[in-house]
């Protein structure tokens, strides 16, 4: 069913209205989420593989270390996998500019934390 005149004069001023207001908001919707990198997924996948037998390894000779790094690279294959990437800039400071650093209070971390999710 189209839309009325009126609803689609309302529909377009919101549409200006979101472009002129919240420039950030267009841009991180605009982007494809949706696209896989599947260089990325074959190398997550291998690099789970290898941890999966570095921890195997780790269990068969008796040697916590190598079993926990075998974890950590499991776990490092699944976010490459995915393709979770590090938000933070140099020196641990968020890389959108926000001000927070090591001095900031953790509910304000936490707080920005929470709002930088919500965005994503």
């Amino acid at each position: 069913m189209p839309l009325s005149e009126q609803e689609q004069r309302l529909l377009d001023e919101m549409e200006r209205s979101l472009y002129h207001g919240d420039a950030d908001f267009v841009a991180s919707v605009g982007r494809a989420h949706g696209r896989m990198s599947y260089g990325a997924v074959i190398g997550g996948v291998l690099l789970v593989v290898a941890g999966i037998g570095v921890l195997v390894l780790g269990v068969l000779l008796h040697s916590w270390p190598v079993g926990a790094l075998g974890f950590v690279a499991m776990f490092g294959g699944v976010l490459l996998a995915m393709g979770v990437r590090s938000r933070r800039g140099p020196a641990g400071f968020p890389a959108d500019g926000t001000g927070s650093g090591p001095r900031a209070g953790f509910m304000d971390r936490l707080s920005q934390r929470w709002e930088r999710r919500r965005r994503t």
